[in-house]
């Protein structure tokens, strides 16, 4: 009797089981993953989860998407539900506004997700989740963005005469690796020349004893796996210059210069030197001239002038003038006898008293 109870437990809890993996494989998803889906930045990618389902449960419907984090460590990003009949896409602030569910109704069987405008940092790994209870199944898609490779910049590097070695050089700053380079000749024969070597993966193109025919346009193109640039370099190989001719010029330009230069000097100093004599000329002439004599000075002048003459008329200075020779005045005869205007004048020896007509006396 005890035997046939746990017969018919275990019968019963393998029914159990079987109608719950019943239930549970009534929904599936039928996408495949692609393993890695690779898209270029600025396109757009669709990520496939359709599904099926049989089972006649009438739970409620719960489809998301979400961001996986790195080496699965570390909890997952929201990106988008469908919940109660309705769409949430703002959970997840970098893919707001640019995430949507492909179909209007995803609940019809296609639950795949829309990415627009993709960005570098959109790379990782997506996992689709379709609930319906009891059932469940999910699909992870892993999507990695490449960047195209950036305009590159073409450059030589070297003297381009005859003889010389030179090196075509070609460089993209940005674009996912790896990065291919690949030169070519566009002119002329439109082959490399037989004495270059092209480097692919740095994108320098070496050139050994350059000759005239290494003259034309060369084009480089950069390209990775979602896109390419090109830039463009033109360069003529010239025979060698004449270099002594050329630093012997240098050096005469350079010398006239400097002489024109002392010259231009020598003039200002001379000119300078001149205006500062002329001025100091004038500043001498201006202190020489006397200042003029107001009219109480010239007064004064004139008296000592005539005091100095009469001083000079002393007795010892009488004899340099003509004296008038008068006649004698008699005791008591006031009378003045003329003289003969033909007469000789006397010889008159003054003495002490003596006294002239007109009242000067000589002592």
């Amino acid at each position: 009797m005890m035997v046939n109870w746990s017969k018919f437990h275990l019968l019963s809890v393998v029914g159990l089981f079987l109608s719950f993996c019943e239930l549970t494989f009534s929904l599936k998803i039928t996408s495949t993953s692609p393993g890695v889906m690779e898209k270029a930045e600025g396109d757009g990618a669709i990520m496939d989860c359709k599904f099926t389902i049989e089972s006649t449960e009438s739970g409620p419907w719960d489809i998301e998407w979400s961001l996986q984090p790195p080496d699965n460590n570390g909890p997952s990003n929201l990106i988008i539900t469908y919940s109660g009949d309705r769409v949430f896409g703002d959970y997840y602030g970098p893919l707001k506004d640019r995430v949507h569910f492909v179909a209007t109704d995803p609940t019809a069987g296609d639950a795949s997700l829309s990415i627009t405008k993709l960005k570098y940092s959109d790379t990782g790994t997506y996992q689709c989740k379709v609930k319906k209870a009891p059932g469940l199944d999910s699909l992870n898609v892993k999507l990695v963005v490449l960047v195209k490779p950036s305009k590159p910049r073409c450059s030589i590097t070297g003297t381009t005469e005859t003889g010389n070695d030179i090196a075509l050089h070609c460089t993209s700053t940005e674009g996912t690796t790896p990065l291919t380079y690949a030169w070519e000749k566009t002119t002329s024969t439109k082959t490399l020349p037989s004495r270059s070597v092209l480097d692919s993966t740095s994108g320098t193109l070496s050139m050994k004893n350059v000759s005239t025919d290494f003259s034309g346009i060369y084009r480089c193109r950069v390209s990775n796996k979602v896109g390419s640039d090109e830039c463009i370099v033109n360069f003529s190989v010239t025979e060698p210059t004449n270099n002594a001719g050329v630093i012997a010029g240098a050096v005469i330009g350079v010398l006239l210069f400097l002489l024109l230069l002392l010259i231009l000097i020598f003039c200002f100093l001379r000119r300078r030197k001149e205006k500062k004599f002329e001025r100091e000329i004038q500043h001498e002439i201006k202190e020489d001239v006397p200042a003029p004599k107001s009219r109480a000075s010239t007064a004064r002048s004139f008296l000592s002038s005539n005091r100095s003459s009469l001083g000079s008329m002393s007795p010892s200075n009488m004899d340099t003038y003509p004296k008038t020779q008068y006649s004698k005045i008699g005791n008591g005869d006031y009378g003045v006898q003329p003289t003969s205007m033909n007469s000789e004048p006397s010889k008159f020896t003054p003495g002490n008293g003596t006294q002239y007509s007109n009242g000067m006396s000589i002592v």
